[in-house]
């Protein structure tokens, strides 16, 4: 069976609260992966992000160290992580959660084979502390687990924004979306879905990325029955 990894940023758990946790959030997310796993159509794999608590790159601004900061972000992935597979566990979905970032009261340590096994098991797993590693977003983190589960697509949810546009559409009314790209268009032109690491792997590795708007209704079951929504991004377009 196809592997797929959906990638959450922290704001998406954060609901209308725009910081932590929303518990109705979380459960509506929860219960849409339940349902998308319950398609049968791919096996799933979740990144999910710490912005919700804290971002390494607002470091500079802030005027704290910038390995700290990413240290605190990928603390914040741990929560989330933690918060989402209670969640996917109430409602009687099976999971497991592994960690880059070692935390060994807590959760698992990240095995590339463990989480492959759990995979072919049924279970929806977590990625969780980023690369373990500070200077590298959980884009990157999300395109190194997919490159080592063999996962060829990435579901890259976003809060707000329902695709790649070549401005801003929140401060711009006149962005153009696209509906597709090829990675070398998102190098080439720094279009800022994800960091340049991220899209430098996925050209690489020949991994397929949809970009879609999280909040849009049935989003994820979209997303992973194929259906045309947000923006493709791939090798080449034919």
């Amino acid at each position: 069976m196809d592997r797929v990894i959906l990638k959450l940023s922290g704001e998406a758990l954060s609901g209308d609260r725009n910081a932590g946790i929303d518990p109705k959030k979380i459960k509506d997310l929860a219960l849409e992966i339940k349902e998308a796993q319950e398609l049968n159509l791919k096996q799933i794999g979740v990144v999910v992000g710490g912005g919700n608590f804290f971002r390494g790159r607002d470091a500079k601004d802030l005027g704290m160290d910038r390995i700290d900061c990413d240290y605190m972000g990928m603390i914040g992935t741990l929560l989330n992580a933690l918060a989402l597979k209670d969640m996917l566990l109430s409602l009687g979905a099976k999971v497991k959660v592994l960690t880059s970032l070692e935390v060994p009261e807590a959760i698992e340590l990240y095995n590339k084979e463990d989480a492959i096994n759990y995979l072919e098991e049924g279970n929806i797993v977590i990625f969780a502390g980023g690369t373990g590693r500070p200077l590298f977003s959980t884009d990157t983190a999300a395109l190194l687990k997919a490159t080592d589960i063999n996962a060829k697509e990435i579901l890259m949810a976003k809060n707000g924004v329902d695709g790649v546009y070549d401005d801003d559409p929140k401060i711009n009314p006149n962005a153009k979306k696209y509906d597709i790209l090829t990675h070398k268009d998102v190098l080439t032109n720094s279009l800022q879905v994800m960091d340049m690491t991220a899209a430098s792997i996925a050209d690489t590795n020949d991994i397929d990325i949809v970009v879609f708007d999280i909040a849009s209704k049935d989003a994820i079951k979209k997303a992973i029955k194929n259906e045309k929504i947000g923006t493709l991004i791939k090798k080449e377009i034919k």
